[in-house]
């Protein structure tokens, strides 16, 4: 163990970083948007969520051809949080060549409702969140 008597000359003695933690409020551990929207709340896990309550069951390529602007890599890592955190069923057949298709459980199906408001909320307010510019 190291001693030293001040902090702030940590870094000219070695290059081990300190990550000082502050204290996190115990409110936080049950916080819904913390907790449940987070996991859910990205522009990625959405737009999934949307196209597999629009069009129902649907296979890999097929999500990825309606969402172009992800990538394989994102939308894989984001179906299997989807999946992991109950929103999303994959089923896999012992097919050659592999046949993978994604569906909502009843869990994600419930959300849809709320988030349909949010998407209506977003097309009646879009221009004004947005003035006119469009990230790309």
């Amino acid at each position: 163990m190291l001693t030293i008597g001040k902090l702030e000359e940590l870094p000219y003695l070695c290059s081990i970083k300190l990550r000082i933690m502050k204290e996190v409020n115990t409110a936080y551990l049950t916080c819904p948007i913390r907790n449940v929207i987070d996991r859910f709340g990205d522009k990625w896990s959405l737009l999934v969520l949307y196209h597999l309550h629009k069009y129902g069951t649907l296979r890999f390529g097929q999500i990825y051809k309606e969402m172009s602007d992800v990538s394989e890599k994102m939308l894989s890592a984001t179906l299997k949080n989807l999946e992991r955190d109950g929103l999303v069923h994959r089923k896999a057949y012992p097919e050659i060549p592999p046949r993978v298709e994604y569906s909502l459980t009843p869990l994600g199906e419930s959300l849809m409702p709320h988030v349909d408001s949010l998407i209506g909320w977003a097309v009646e307010h879009f221009q004004d969140v947005t003035h006119g510019k469009v990230l790309v």
